[in-house]
């Protein structure tokens, strides 16, 4: 405890841990697999930066978004911490500095995403014998249930990384795994601890009620109408930081330019951005100079900011898991904040948008089960992604699938193998825990009770009674 209290104070300039991160930190200093769930605001990186500063080898810390990986790297960088950053936008002379420095041994911590980690530059460096690799970090490692058996194939292989890199290590070498998440509901937690291959891993699981985010509601009945309501809703924080959610590139950009024409210091925010425009926007909400971002998901992990005093969702997202880490980055400093989720009248008749926004989600899922069908026969019993890759478009996420029933292993994070080979591959108990997940944002919309009650049982974490209220959301308020 000196040790950690010692770095903690040396490097964050802090006096105190809070809890439970003590307890995680000793817990990964001790080599054990865990798995942590930690509402946004709780300190989860510093939970495994402190223990990599600790250790003598690599800590390796996955991370699905680049303006993640890059908010956390400044700030370790200013720290003078000894990380890099590895990613696809990275220009190729910084790529080459990191790689030497990891060849190096040079590196504390290294961030990457699932891709590049499975990269032949970047894997050929991980598996040298003489580099040690204390730890691999999943952060947001609710990404892996949600992206991971279409949108981001990639994080299915990551069970088969640790005995990989193994092999290649002395004999006795040991590398633990900690998956990090702010939002894992049980059957999201199952899910985590299966696919990595977690060995009896220690669970923190903390609620994620935050008493000082008032959550709302409010059904609208025409596009005018939305417009109209949310900027009630932002009138009501002059000055004050927020950020307004929305699920597409196209009406980040039209919404933007609307609030902007009415005066307000806004820009539009999403992944299509350069890396350059996103800094830049970043940095100017985060300075004040923006009072809030129109952004789509990709914005906000990561980010600290404490003075959030709102959070709008234009748009409601598609799943529980988004809308908790979304609200989350208002109200950080225990200040009281409020989250307004605006929806389309419940019967989508006179206002379908909603519907059908979920409705087109739902057939491209659709279509990735179709395409995996009828690769399913084609594909080899066994073989290397990359050549399969060549030989079929899109068996990534037709293998993806597979793993994800039951029907295909990964021996190593590049070779698979076929468990079963049946004439139509049962994807019906993936659909209804997908269904599951989908359901849950409406639900939630049409609840009739506490809005906080809803998210803690949905999230696993039961009330204190059954007659516990938040007593500050919309339905609650509007009981008394």
């Amino acid at each position: 405890m000196d040790r950690i209290q010692a770095k903690l104070q040396q490097v964050w300039g802090y006096d105190e841990l809070r809890s439970p991160q003590r307890e995680i930190i000793e817990c990964l200093l001790a080599d054990r697999d865990a798995l942590i769930v930690m509402p946004t605001g709780g300190g989860k990186s510093l939970c495994f930066q402190l223990p990599a500063l600790l250790s003598n080898g690599l800590t390796l810390v996955i991370s699905p978004l680049v303006a993640l990986m890059e908010n956390q790297v400044q700030e370790l960088t200013a720290k003078a911490v000894a990380v890099g950053l590895l990613h696809s936008e990275i220009p190729a002379v910084q790529r080459k500095q990191t790689l030497q420095a990891l060849s190096n041994r040079q590196l504390r911590l290294l961030y990457l995403s699932p891709e590049t980690l499975l990269t032949p530059a970047v894997w050929s460096r991980l598996c040298a014998p003489e580099l040690q690799i204390d730890r691999l970090i999943l952060d947001e490692a609710h990404c892996l249930v949600h992206w991971g058996e279409t949108f981001r194939p990639t994080y299915r292989r990551l069970g088969a990384i640790r005995t990989a890199l193994i092999e290649h290590k002395p004999i006795g070498t040991k590398i633990s795994i900690a998956a990090f998440t702010a939002t894992a509901d049980p059957i999201s937690q199952q899910t985590i601890k299966r696919v990595l291959q977690l060995d009896k891993p220690a669970e923190f699981i903390l609620n994620p009620h935050r008493p000082n985010l008032q959550l709302s509601v409010r059904q609208i009945w025409t596009p005018r109408g939305r417009k109209e309501l949310l900027t009630k809703f932002i009138d009501r924080y002059p000055r004050q930081s927020g950020l307004i959610y929305v699920r597409t590139r196209d009406t980040s950009e039209e919404l933007a330019a609307w609030l902007s024409a009415r005066g307000d210091r806004t820009v539009a925010y999403h992944a299509g951005l350069s890396p350059q425009s996103r800094r830049r926007v970043e940095g100017e909400w985060l300075s004040g100079k923006l009072q809030y971002v129109v952004c789509t998901c990709a914005f906000g992990m990561g980010i600290n900011k404490a003075n959030v005093r709102w959070i709008a969702h234009f748009q409601p997202p598609v799943l529980l898991a988004e809308y908790i880490q979304e609200i989350g980055r208002a109200g950080r400093d225990g200040q009281p904040s409020a989250a307004l989720l605006l929806a389309c009248e419940a019967t989508g008749v006179l206002y379908p948008e909603d519907r059908q926004r979920n409705r087109f989600f739902m057939e491209s899922i659709d279509r990735y089960y179709h395409l995996a069908t009828a690769l399913a026969q084609q594909l080899p019993a066994s073989g290397d992604v990359h050549q399969i890759e060549r030989q079929f478009p899109q068996s990534s996420i037709a293998l993806s699938l597979l793993h994800s029933v039951g029907e295909l292993a990964w021996d190593t994070p590049f070779n698979y193998r076929r468990v079963k080979r049946d004439k139509s591959p049962n994807w019906q108990p993936l659909k209804v825990q997908q269904q599951q997940l989908f359901s849950g944002v409406p639900n939630y919309i049409k609840s009739a009770g506490c809005r906080w009650e809803y998210l803690l049982t949905a999230f696993g974490c039961k009330p204190q009674s059954p007659a516990w209220r938040c007593g500050n959301c919309d339905r609650c308020l509007a009981q008394t």
